[in-house]
């Protein structure tokens, strides 16, 4: 499955269990305020899809945001470690954290500004 754009993200994002999602993309928010490609892996690292390969959030998502993203949800060697770190760190701090992380709609601008910024570099690709 691949997403071809932020509604179908949106869609699917809703049709899961994005409580903790939005607490892992909250955390990362307040530890890095304008890295919004590592806010953006927290908040879909954990999509759920129909059985597939082994990092399907991470292809679902790699044309749609970009092979920054798609390589912090894989949690690869080409992404800086330390963001693979942070990354790490906030999924199991979400796990139990209990703060008001926001609704899911409070996203959808920074993911439209990350598939926008990711539409530009392709272009000039």
């Amino acid at each position: 499955m691949e997403l071809r754009s932020v509604e179908e993200l949106m869609d699917l994002l809703y049709a899961g269990r994005h409580q903790r999602a939005l607490r892992t993309a909250a955390l990362l928010r307040r530890g890095r305020p304008a890295d919004k490609e590592l806010q953006v892996a927290g908040l879909v690292h954990g999509i759920e899809e129909p059985p597939g390969p082994a990092d399907g959030a991470a292809h679902a998502v790699r044309h749609l945001l970009g092979e920054r993203v798609y390589h912090l949800v894989r949690g690869d060697g080409a992404a800086a470690h330390d963001d693979v770190l942070r990354l790490r760190q906030a999924d199991e701090e979400s796990r139990t954290a209990r703060f008001d992380a926001g609704v899911l709609e409070d996203w959808r601008t920074v993911l439209e500004l990350v598939a926008a910024r990711n539409s530009r570099l392709g272009a000039v690709d």
